[in-house]
């Protein structure tokens, strides 16, 4: 019979993510090797790179753990609401992970989960509603960029630093040359780490693609259906 190995208890796929998910967030992206993985995980490297053979194939491992945390949206949720949910969903995901999205760099990220929980329903539910496949596509690509860019746009788990780097270097600008922005630092420097910017502009971009949007009331108040981002 053969000898059971306790690194393989440590080495499963969600513990590798999840661990090196802790290596990213507490150190940055440069934290993240094998050498500091296998560490962590008490295994060799030899065992780590049997089930993750490159720094690629590690990072997929990582967005795919994340995704699958994704929801589930019920059959006869509303286009606009479903989308919504969908896409706030990654937005707080990716935003609680920054160092991930450094690493990215222009890597699709392709794994199961992702395309399980996003990208398959969110093109599925925009055809039923009766978007033509261009339509589709489109919407979900506008709504994914946005949704990369507010999220990496700053590490939003330390606003304060975030706030504070801005405001020391546009406060370094000559006013004479940049006078809107050296002008109005009590409304810019807020609006960097505001995650209302990022809602704000997905709700902009759902009314613009809903093919069922037909209250002009909704289209003026910028509602697009109940709020997903508030816990039940």
């Amino acid at each position: 019979m053969p000898r059971h190995s306790p690194s393989l208890d440590r080495a499963t796929q969600d513990r590798i993510a999840e661990t090196a998910l802790h290596l990213v967030d507490e150190g940055g992206p440069e934290a993240l090797t094998f050498r500091a993985l296998a560490t962590r995980l008490e295994i060799s490297l030899a065992s780590l790179q049997r089930r993750c053979t490159d720094l690629a194939g590690l990072l997929d491992l990582c967005i795919d753990h994340l995704a699958a945390r994704l929801p589930e949206i019920e059959p006869d949720t509303d286009w606009a609401t479903a989308t919504e949910t969908r896409f706030t969903a990654l937005y707080r995901l990716l935003a609680a992970h920054p160092g991930l999205l450094a690493l990215r760099g222009t890597r699709p990220w392709l794994g199961p989960h992702l395309l399980a929980r996003l990208v398959e329903p969110q093109l599925a539910d925009s055809l039923a509603a009766g978007m033509t496949p261009e339509e589709a596509i489109t919407a979900y690509r506008r709504m994914y960029l946005l949704t990369l860019g507010g999220a990496g746009f700053v590490d939003h788990r330390d606003p304060k630093s975030a706030q504070s780097a801005t405001r020391t270097a546009l406060a370094a600008l000559d006013p004479e040359e940049f006078p809107a922005l050296t002008g109005n630092l009590a409304a810019i420097v807020p609006a960097v780490t505001d995650h209302e910017v990022y809602y704000g502009a997905l709700r902009q971009l759902i009314r613009a693609a809903d093919p069922r949007a037909t209250d002009p009331t909704a289209a003026a108040t910028g509602s697009a259906g109940p709020d997903p981002r508030r816990e039940s």
